[in-house]
């Protein structure tokens, strides 16, 4: 009996041990939360202004747009590039699995029209998984999920756009976690090239034509757009790794939380099990005692 007491003791020690590097790191992930959503709120501006001005760019430039191979749609879409958002770390619940499952639904759903797929991938678990799974990536990206900077985005861009100029995709989308609250994280899969399928050059907040005719362009409107519309890409794809990362945050805080909370019902279990045990083992003493009085009477 005295040896139960002491697994079970040794148990809570263990599971306490365990809740309090799950608490840790719920802090830790809140922290970090608040800076994701900063960046967030202050970005959200200022790609606002880049969608809006390259949608005006377009329209002014009228069929002298159509010069720029970031804005021509290629005769068919038989190459498809998909690109998968996702964590460098786990612990975070189903943030990653969610995106890589969303992922490989699109791809057989293209691969069953008799598609052909060229995979992209940022984040650790994405390139692990999509590895793991028998997928050739054209492109890895990892070693900067807990904070993305432009430069980070910039290169996926540039290897995105290449790839589209150079007639190796017809078509290019992103796959990632959208942020609503620490609660809730939306997956979302969005069009990022061809630009005339994205939402770039359309919306409900389209100027009317006299607000237009007021812009003057210099230089005139498709050089403008030749700068404009990879700062677009660019401007995407970092949004995406910001939501992904406050995403992430989010999701680790309350995956921290559940186990936390988890662990102190362990915790209360053990304890009541090891309070019986000890209740157990004193009744037996009193039993002993009480018969080994009867027997000297």
């Amino acid at each position: 009996m005295a040896q139960n007491q002491r697994e079970v003791k040794t148990r809570i020690n263990s599971v306490k041990n365990i809740q309090k590097i799950t608490r840790a790191m719920e802090m830790v992930a809140a922290a970090r939360l608040r800076r994701a959503e900063q960046r967030i709120t202050a970005l959200r501006p200022y790609a606002e202004a880049i969608r809006r001005m390259t949608r005006q760019a377009a329209q002014a430039a009228g069929a002298e747009a159509s010069r720029l191979p970031l804005l021509v749609e290629h005769s068919s879409e038989q190459r498809v590039g998909l690109l998968l958002v996702t964590g460098d770390r786990g612990l975070a619940g189903a943030f990653n699995s969610q995106i890589v499952r969303a992922g490989v639904r699109a791809a057989a759903d293209y691969e069953a029209e008799g598609r052909t797929l060229h995979w992209y991938a940022s984040g650790r678990r994405g390139v692990s998984s999509l590895t793991f799974r028998g997928r050739t990536l054209d492109g890895a990206y990892t070693g900067y999920t807990d904070r993305p900077a432009y430069a980070d985005a910039r290169r996926i861009a540039d290897d995105l756009m290449t790839a589209y100029s150079d007639d190796q995709v017809d078509r290019v989308e992103i796959i990632y976690n959208g942020y609503v609250s620490p609660l809730t994280q939306i997956v979302r899969r969005e069009t990022l090239l061809p630009l005339a399928q994205a939402d770039v050059l359309g919306g409900d907040d389209e100027p009317d034509s006299a607000s237009r005719a007021t812009v003057d362009y210099e230089p005139d409107p498709e050089k403008i757009l030749r700068t404009l519309v990879p700062d677009y890409v660019e401007i995407s794809i970092y949004r995406a790794l910001l939501e992904s990362t406050a995403s992430e945050h989010g999701a680790r805080m309350t995956a921290m939380r559940s186990a936390s909370e988890n662990a102190g019902d362990i915790i209360t279990d053990l304890t009541l099990a090891m309070n019986r045990a000890r209740q157990a083992e004193i009744t037996q003493e009193i039993m002993e005692v009480v018969a080994g009085a009867e027997g000297v009477s």
